[in-house]
């Protein structure tokens, strides 16, 4: 299996223009942490978890497993952020595409997450992979309501 990091870093080859700073093993590391037993990751990528155009400082990990989205942040000093996204939680996602940059706002019932600062060229990556992931899964979701 290939590490998150390696997919990480795989990502920032393709799409060099996404702004992310040095720490992204440090956040591979976090989603690594709270794979449950059997979870593959898929897919995953980087970006910055905010909404301003020139703010660089909030670099996360986003990763596309056969169960979930996760992502994670590890703090600077001490203790990370983890967000996780199930299937049944997941509403829909906006892509918006700027002169550079690209961003993700991705709706749940609770929440909504912004990424942010991506190489416009990789939105349609991203759409694809995350779309893909929800719509088959919330097919297994589906089923299991109906059972009820």
């Amino acid at each position: 299996m290939e590490s998150v990091y390696s997919q990480v870093m795989t990502f920032k080859k393709k799409y060099p223009l996404t702004i992310t700073h040095h720490r992204l093993k440090k956040h591979s590391e976090i989603i690594e942490k709270h794979l449950n037993p059997g979870e593959v990751v898929h897919y995953a990528f980087a970006a910055q978890k905010n909404v301003k155009a020139m703010d660089f400082f909030e670099t996360c990990v986003v990763a596309i497993t056969n169960e979930r989205m996760l992502i994670g942040q590890k703090r600077v000093v001490f203790g990370y952020f983890l967000s996780s996204i199930t299937p049944d939680l997941y509403n829909d996602m906006q892509v918006v595409s700027s002169l550079i940059w690209g961003r993700i706002t991705i709706d749940t019932v609770k929440e909504l997450i912004e990424l942010s600062n991506i190489d416009k060229k990789a939105l349609p990556e991203i759409e694809t992979k995350v779309s893909s992931f929800m719509m088959e899964a919330k097919k297994k979701y589906g089923k299991s309501d109906s059972i009820r």
